[in-house]
This record gives C-alpha cells, structure tokens and sequence, in this order.
C-alpha cells in the first residue's frame, strides 16, 4: 500500500483545530456572561421604560402649569419661558435619575456636572447671556407676546409669538419667522410699535408746483375726515411739509387704533392717489427740466 502526502494538509488540520478551539473559548465566555448580559438588557429596558413613563409624567406637568397660567390669566411670555424652562430641568433631572438608578455613581456625576458646568459657563457665555436676557424681557416687560416690534440692530421686525428661554420669535407680515436672542433684544434698542393702544398715521404726498395747493389740501383733509377707522376727536392735520427740489410735500397727520394702522395707510394712499387724478392734480416725479434761449 502506498500513502500519499498531500503538501499543507497539516497546516490545515492545525488551523481547524485553532478555529475549533477559539469558537469554545468563545462559547465558554459566552456562557460564563449570559447572566451579566442578561442583567444588563433588563436594565437597559428598565431604564427606557423608566424614561418613557418619566416623559408621560412631564408633558402632564407641564400642562398643569400651563393651565394654571391660563386660569390666573398670566402674561403669554412669562408662561412660554415657564414652560421652556421647566422641559428643560425636568428632562435633566430624568436623565440624571436614571443614570442614579441603574449603578452609575452620582458623586463622580455631580462633580462631572460641577467641573462641566465651569467650562460650559466659559463655552456658552452668549447661551448665558440670552437666558438673562430672556429672565429680564419678563421682567422689565419692554414687549410682549402679540406686541409688534422693530429691532435696531438689524432692523428685524415683526409680531413677538413666543419668548423662549435663549431666544424670542417673530412673525413677520409675510408669515416668515425670525429667531432672535434674547441678549441682543435685551442689549440693544428697539422700537414697541405696540406699547400704545393708538398710533399716529404720517402721510407724505408730493405734487407739482403747478398744481393748486389748497385744492390738494382740502382733498387730503376730507378724506382723512371720512375715513372711518380715523379717530375724530384727536387732531386731524394736513400740512405743507417740505418745499423740495422737484415738488411740494404735503404732510397728513390722524390718529388709528393699533391693529388698524397698516390697513389704514394702504387704503388713505390709494384713494388720496384716485381723488388727486380726479382733480387734476399732478403728483409730482423726479424730472429735469431743460430751458433753452
């Protein structure tokens, strides 16, 4: 009988039994750690339950708080930042009791947070700053939610919708929405178009210096007088404002309730623009004249 050898039959037979050998190494590892494996899943599904119930309970909290701002009518400001305020220290305060519940060490966790809270201080000093900035607006009370305001800085304006924690929201006419920090509202000026309950309308028109001024005036007066939503027992005023270059500009004062100020203006310019063309007076253009001899 004759044998045959073939080349590397051994190194292959070496390396099945390695193979075998590391997959019982592996089976007696994960034999050895199925009960810690097993502990840690159920505490990992705990913990989420745990979080899941912990959510349920603070959307009740906070509806609670914001019922009762509702009943004691407080300001819509003060209840966003509330409301902003609370989610946020009640999803940590969560999160840091679960962590206590399953085996992690709240020492080392509160000087984790201590020393953490030092650098974060130094990182997010303009985070910091629009959370004073959002605590004096509900203060000091320069705006309110509904309130239409004009920012100077970057001349941002628009209807205030809701003061968060870092940071307020407008509305704009045009149903945008623009994101401000609290620390610029609070360290820069702005304009309250909505503090006052009325607001002046300031009308600029220019007509030709050929066209007769008394006539205009008069056409201005009545229309200011015959508009409804112009208030009749403050003053009503039509003025020459400015002897320009190229036409005299006639100034038209008159009092509108807030929310009635835009419409207002809009339609006095229009029909001021109609009735001008029917008397035949010339609203005045940039033009140049040119005199020959």
């Amino acid at each position: 009988m004759v044998l045959l050898t073939v080349p590397g039959a051994e190194e292959v037979v070496e390396a099945a039994g390695e193979a075998a050998e590391s997959v019982n190494e592996f089976s007696a590892y994960i034999k050895e750690h199925i009960p810690v494996m097993i502990s840690f899943g159920v505490r990992v599904i705990l913990a989420l339950l745990f979080f899941c119930a912990g959510r349920i309970v603070i959307k009740w909290l906070r509806k609670l708080v914001k019922r009762s701002f509702e009943r004691s009518h407080a300001d819509k400001g003060v209840e966003q930042f509330v409301d902003s305020l609370l989610k946020f220290v009640l999803y940590f305060l969560l999160i840091f009791t679960i962590a206590a519940k399953f085996g992690v060490d709240t020492t080392s966790v509160a000087a984790l947070i201590a020393s953490g809270g030092v650098a974060a201080g130094l990182a997010l000093q303009g985070s910091l700053s629009n959370f004073a900035g959002g605590v004096l607006i509900l203060l000091l009370k320069p705006f309110e939610v509904g309130d239409y305001i004009v920012e100077d800085t970057n001349h941002n304006e628009g209807t205030v919708k809701e003061i968060q924690i870092f940071y307020t929201k407008l509305s704009t006419i045009d149903n945008k929405t623009i994101v401000i920090p609290n620390g610029i509202l609070t360290n820069n000026s702005l304009t309250n178009m909505s503090s006052q309950p009325e607001r002046r309308l300031n009308l600029r028109v220019g007509i030709t210096y050929e066209s007769d001024l008394k006539k205009a005036k008069d056409v201005i007066e009545k229309l200011l007088l015959e508009d409804e939503c112009v208030i009749k027992d403050k003053e009503i005023v039509v003025f020459v404002s400015e002897l320009a270059e190229d036409s005299v500009v006639i100034g038209a004062r008159g009092w509108v309730k807030n929310e009635e100020f835009w419409p207002t203006q809009w339609r006095l310019l229009e029909e001021i623009k109609l009735n001008l063309d029917k008397n035949q007076i010339e609203i005045a253009y940039p033009q140049v004249k040119v005199h020959m001899s």
